[in-house]
C-alpha cells in the first residue's frame, strides 16, 4: 500500500514536470515573437519546427505513461 510520503513524492514529480513543461511553452512563445519581430521566415521556421519536435516528445511521453483503456490498471505495488 503506498504511504502518504509515496504521494507527495508523486504529486511533487509531476508538479516539476507541469512547470517545466510551462517554462518550456513560455520559452516557445518568447522565441515566436522574437522571429516575427526581427521579420525573419527562417527563425520562424526553426521554431515551429522546434514545437513539432516536442510535440512529438511530449506525446511519446504521454503513451508511454498511460494505461490503455482496455487494459486493466495495474495493481499496487506491496
Amino acid at each position: 500500500m503506498a504511504t502518504m510520503q509515496d504521494l507527495l513524492a508523486a504529486v511533487n514529480d509531476e508538479s516539476t514536470v507541469d512547470d517545466s513543461i510551462i517554462t518550456l511553452l513560455d520559452q516557445i512563445s518568447q522565441q515566436l515573437k522574437d522571429a516575427q519581430a526581427s521579420n525573419d521566415p527562417a527563425a520562424i521556421q526553426k521554431v515551429i519546427d522546434q514545437v513539432a519536435v516536442n510535440k512529438q516528445k511530449i506525446s511519446d511521453a504521454v503513451t508511454r505513461n498511460t494505461v490503455a483503456q482496455n487494459e486493466p490498471t495495474p495493481a499496487p505495488a506491496q
